[in-house]
């Protein structure tokens, strides 16, 4: 079945409106565990427990609260949380075009597809100016209670949608408490690095890597159901050595021997 999509409204930039779905881009592969009983192996239920009661609390009496002060809290109502998002709800804004890669992959959260919803033709011309000028439209729009900083490129002779996390939600390195880089690395240290870099440097191909361990993981689970033992793991643990220059220096042999 076809995924659906998620989200309708209109993108607009300047006075050209258009109308589009939104549609997830992300399909994660993660393996899900339920929890069990391992005494029956029933699966077992959370309850919502009032703190001050100790008793369940049925869904229509479960609001949304703000935390003011220790244990103060302000309740809001589902439609006031949706009219504080204004006449915008709808729309994606686009407030500046700017080069996609002066977007630093730190700013980048969630990806999405955009499609279109009615007249195509502006959607198209959108699409194509983005990926003639390699530019990528800066906007905002509520989704889910929350407003997103988005960025809108060109993909495939269609746009895709990119969630951006906002500065102040990114944290400064200069606060966290962490080592430095230590001391100065020599000449020959860099020269060498430099050069086992390039001997590794290639085309980042993404279907060229593939989740390992979601594999091992998953024939583990059709051994077990099949009354069978586990395979034994191969360590691919390589012995460390403190000597940088002769770590360098054995890698750079290594890989001229691979080749």
């Amino acid at each position: 079945m076809a995924p659906r999509s998620i989200w309708n409204g209109t993108l607009a930039f300047g006075m050209v409106r258009v109308p589009i779905k939104l549609y997830s881009a992300i399909e994660p592969k993660g393996i899900g565990f339920r929890e069990i009983h391992t005494k029956d192996e029933s699966t077992l239920r959370h309850r919502r427990i009032c703190r001050k009661e100790g008793k369940p609390v049925d869904k229509d009496q479960i609001g949304k609260g703000y935390e003011i002060s220790s244990g103060e809290y302000v309740l809001l109502e589902p439609d006031e949380i949706n009219a504080a998002a204004g006449d915008g709800a709808k729309t994606i804004e686009i407030e500046e075009f700017v080069d996609v890669s002066s977007i630093d992959p730190f700013q980048f959260s969630k990806t999405y597809f955009l499609g279109c919803r009615e007249d195509a033709t502006p959607f198209s011309v959108l699409s194509a100016a983005l990926e003639k000028t390699g530019r990528a439209g800066i906007g905002r729009f509520s989704f889910h209670n929350r407003e997103y900083l988005v960025a809108v490129r060109a993909f495939q002779e269609r746009l895709a949608l990119h969630t951006l996390r906002f500065s102040d939600e990114i944290v400064d390195v200069g606060d966290l408490d962490m080592p430095g880089g230590g001391k100065k690395p020599t000449a020959k240290e860099v020269k060498m690095a430099r050069q086992l870099i390039a001997g590794l440097t290639d085309e980042f191909e993404p279907d060229g890597f593939q989740d390992e361990y979601r594999a091992a993981v998953m024939d583990l689970i059709e051994r077990k159901a099949e009354g069978k033992k586990p395979k034994k793991s191969k360590s691919k643990k390589k012995k460390p050595t403190g000597d940088l220059s002769k770590a360098l220096e054995e890698s750079l042999a290594a890989q001229g021997a691979s080749n």
